[in-house]
């Protein structure tokens, strides 16, 4: 079974660090923990990763964010991977920092790259893992935001979130995304203390 797994942000060092990257990050934290590494190919930084049988499809898009569809597009039909095989790792300005939350499809939410993705494969019923970066910004500065760079606070909350999104990218593979949703979902409200 192949997944492919597209982790969104923007090509360029001077957008390496920034909060729309976060797709990026979390796909780079997942190929230094596997001890694998990326390299450049048609549309993007691709890694191949294998997990219990599975085989892992790493997506960085070379494409910027507004064009993220054509890279997700190509490597699906090159790979022959099934849409309901595709996870796509996004910022999301509704959630806090460093929420995950896991949908089987849904609406672009006014996110470029899920605009992009969408009008490409002509579906939103695709996986993504919407990865929180807070929305914490004066109305009208949202690219300035989305485009800034974490603050020192910032920093020290990612490295848990991004432990977790990569678990869940794991489970993702191994499980389904009903499954996966169902426990972490339900993980969530037993750390909350809710029954």
């Amino acid at each position: 079974m192949k997944y492919l797994i597209a982790g969104l942000g923007n090509i360029g060092s001077e957008y390496s660090n920034t909060r729309h990257n976060i797709g990026f990050i979390v796909l780079d934290a997942l190929s230094k923990a596997s001890n694998i590494s990326f390299s450049d190919s048609r549309y993007g930084s691709v890694a191949e990763l294998k997990h219990k049988g599975r085989t892992f499809i790493l997506l960085k898009p070379s494409t910027y964010m507004n064009l993220s569809g054509k890279a997700v597009s190509y490597w699906l039909q090159k790979e022959k991977i099934p849409v309901e095989n595709l996870l796509v790792v996004v910022d999301d300005i509704a959630l806090p920092l460093g929420s995950l939350r896991l949908r089987s499809f849904g609406s672009d939410g006014g996110h470029n790259g899920l605009k992009s993705i969408d009008e490409v494969l002509g579906t939103q019923n695709y996986a993504r893992l919407r990865f929180g970066i807070g929305g914490d910004f004066p109305k009208g500065h949202q690219v300035d935001y989305v485009l800034g760079e974490w603050t020192a606070d910032e920093v020290k909350v990612l490295p848990e979130p991004i432990k977790v999104a990569s678990v869940i990218v794991f489970s993702f593979g191994t499980i389904g995304v009903e499954r996966t949703m169902n426990f972490f979902n339900k993980k969530k409200k037993e750390d909350g203390g809710q029954q």
